[in-house]
């Protein structure tokens, strides 16, 4: 259940968080008013807020997939964000030179470029997503992973405990390396060997 709702949560950050980044690529002032809000959101401590979140949304998945999208979205904003704004100038010049539209400049110049800065994002948010997950469990949940090791830590069931731990650090690695793999059939130009 754990990786169902990192996995869940992460698809929504992936969506939220680029069409959000390709927004404010194109319009600057969006930028600066969301800024602020992306980074205090970052430095938010989601431990201490998901007693809030809890009172304030009802459903055990909203909850945890809510804690998942504000811990894992800063990665996959700034990443996509400073990938798309990277693309080189030359190639933009010689874009415009040929009259293209900005979503044409936007598919076939700005994405092709941010690839790589698009999939460190999505690494980072990963493992955060995991994070997220397991967080998200401690408070109202009634199954997954951090459930378990919540229960198992207050009945001193210390071996359960670990190796939940376990789990999710395999699972965060795996998830990771089935990005990595992915990175090198979408975007092998920016893959590291």
């Amino acid at each position: 259940d754990s990786a169902k709702i990192a996995l869940m949560g992460l698809g929504i950050t992936i969506v939220v968080g680029m069409s959000l980044a390709t927004l404010m690529s194109t319009r600057r002032w969006l930028e600066r008013a969301t800024w602020p809000y992306l980074v205090a959101v970052q430095s938010a401590p989601i431990l201490a807020l998901t007693p809030l979140i809890r009172a304030l949304i009802d459903g055990s998945t909203k909850q945890r997939l809510l804690v998942v999208v504000l811990i894992s979205i800063f990665p996959i904003v700034s990443n996509t964000l400073f990938g798309l704004l990277s693309a080189d100038k030359s190639q933009h010049e010689l874009f415009t030179l040929h009259g293209a539209s900005k979503s044409t400049r936007l598919t076939k110049l700005q994405f092709p470029a941010a690839m790589p800065n698009i999939f460190v994002g999505m690494k980072i948010a990963i493992t955060l997503a995991v994070i997220g997950a397991v967080i998200g469990e401690f408070v109202g949940a009634q199954d997954g992973l951090g459930y378990l090791i919540l229960i198992s830590s207050t009945q001193s069931r210390t071996a359960l405990a670990f190796a939940a731990l376990v789990l999710l650090t395999i699972i965060s690695i795996v998830l990771y390396y089935a990005l990595d793999i992915l990175e090198r059939s979408v975007a092998p130009w920016g893959a590291r060997r």
